[in-house]
C-alpha cells in the first residue's frame, strides 16, 4: 500500500471518529436523536413535524459537518415545532431511494408519517430559514421515489 492510501485511509478513520464525537455532543446537548433502522421507521411516523440529517462519510462529503453543526440553530429557529434526527451514513445509502435523496448531505422533512420534502446539500442560512419555514406550511404529499402519480384527462369511467 502506498504511503499516500495509507494515509488517506488513517485521515478518513480520524474524520469519521471526530464526526462521531460530534453527533454525540449532538444527542447530549440538543436533543437531536441519532437513529437506526427501525427509529428511523418510528421517528417517521411519529406526531408532528420531524427532520432527518441524511449524512455522509465526512472525507467524502465535507458539507455533513457543516449542515450538522448548525441543526441546534435550526431547531432554536423553529421552536418545539420540529423533533430533528441523525441517520448515519449507512443507512443514508439504504433509505436515500426511498426519499428521493440525489445530493449529500440533505435534510429530510415528515409529519405525522408522511414525507413533506427535502433540503439538499449546504446552503446560506438566509436560504435555509425560508426553505425551513416553507417546509413547515407545505402539506403531506409523496416522496419522489414512490410511484408515479397517474392522472386522467378523460371522463370517470364507471368500471371500478
Amino acid at each position: 500500500m502506498s504511503e499516500t492510501i495509507e494515509f488517506s485511509a488513517i485521515r478518513a478513520e480520524e474524520m469519521k471518529e471526530s464526526f462521531n464525537k460530534l453527533l454525540d455532543r449532538l444527542r447530549a446537548e440538543s436533543n437531536i436523536t441519532l437513529l437506526d433502522e427501525g427509529g428511523l421507521e418510528s421517528f417517521v411516523m411519529a406526531g408532528g413535524d420531524g427532520m432527518v440529517l441524511f449524512t455522509q462519510e465526512p472525507d467524502q462529503q465535507p458539507e455533513t459537518w457543516d449542515v450538522a453543526v448548525i441543526l441546534p440553530e435550526v431547531l432554536k429557529l423553529t421552536g418545539d415545532r420540529l423533533r430533528a434526527a441523525i441517520i448515519a451514513p449507512d443507512l443514508a445509502r439504504k433509505e436515500k431511494a426511498r426519499y428521493g435523496i440525489t445530493r449529500w448531505p440533505s435534510l429530510v422533512f415528515v409529519r405525522d408519517g408522511g414525507y413533506v420534502g427535502v433540503i439538499d446539500g449546504m446552503r446560506n442560512w438566509d436560504e435555509y430559514t425560508h426553505e425551513i419555514a416553507e417546509m413547515l406550511k407545505k402539506p403531506i404529499g409523496r416522496a419522489p421515489s414512490i410511484g408515479i402519480p397517474v392522472v386522467s384527462t378523460a371522463e370517470p369511467s364507471a368500471c371500478h
